[in-house]
């Protein structure tokens, strides 16, 4: 859903020119597309000012959504909530298009926002951090002082989501420290970093959940999925921005790990 304005015609014209299909893309004069302002020095991003309206949508508006995604479901691999906290992802509007894109054998993937409670329950797969994974898990945060395959917090955490949500996966991103995926009736699998330097972590968590989903997609099995959205990540934590994360540069990244070990 876009703002009738001039920033969600400039963000048509840019999905448009990377041939992302907008013919479903619903715009409504009632809201403001968001635009953030990132501010860069030595090649770091030191403060990001965002201009937007937090509000919930209106059931009229959740409506427009739910038909738009419904008239391209059949021809949709997976859908992705990727909630920045602005309001605009509810549990009402997850429950009225996930259990039917899961009915439908669709992959229903979730990157979750500690600013504000969604129930996912019934997804395929949420993708919290770590901090997100104690907030959903209901479990006392602390910071870290073992080693992540160690962390007995962690693991609580995660396999309490599990059964919470009742999704089949969880993927835990631990920043600096990799990743680690939780599968039902399965030990959790660690995955150490593959990143070798960091300029700027904009864009890393909607890789990983991006990756992770498209590995699925592709027939990968989970911990190879992960083992790709790990790599992924890296690549785009290395580029200054909101980066992507080519094929090439994915096959690079294995290749070069390979060659360290």
């Amino acid at each position: 859903m876009l703002g009738k304005d001039r920033s969600g015609r400039q963000l048509r014209e840019l999905l448009t020119a990377q041939n992302i299909d907008t013919s479903n893309a619903v715009e409504d004069e009632t809201l403001s597309t968001i635009l953030k302002t990132r501010i860069i020095a030595l090649h770091q991003q030191v403060v990001r000012v965002d201009r937007e309206k937090i509000v919930n949508p209106s059931p009229e508006q959740i409506a427009k959504v739910v038909t738009a995604v419904g008239n391209t479901i059949q021809k949709t691999d997976a859908i992705i909530f990727e909630d920045y906290g602005k309001g605009f992802i509810t549990t009402d509007l997850v429950s009225q298009i996930a259990p039917d894109a899961r009915a439908a054998g669709k992959i229903v993937a979730a990157d979750p926002n500690p600013r504000h409670s969604v129930d996912w329950r019934g997804v395929t797969v949420v993708k919290p951090n770590r901090a997100e994974a104690f907030l959903g898990s209901g479990i006392p945060w602390r910071e870290p002082d073992e080693a992540p395959e160690k962390d007995a917090d962690l693991r609580r955490a995660g396999e309490a989501i599990l059964k919470k949500w009742e999704t089949k996966y969880v993927l835990v991103t631990l920043g600096e420290h990799g990743m680690m995926l939780f599968q039902q009736n399965e030990a959790p699998h660690y995955i150490p970093t593959k990143a070798r330097q960091v300029f700027d972590v904009s864009g890393a968590g909607d890789t990983a959940i991006a990756l992770f989903t498209l590995g699925l997609i592709c027939g990968a099995t989970p911990i190879e999925a992960a083992e790709i959205s790990n790599h992924g990540s890296a690549v785009v934590v290395s580029k200054l921005g909101t980066a992507t994360v080519t094929r090439d540069e994915l096959i690079a990244s294995f290749r070069e790990d390979s060659e360290h070990d």
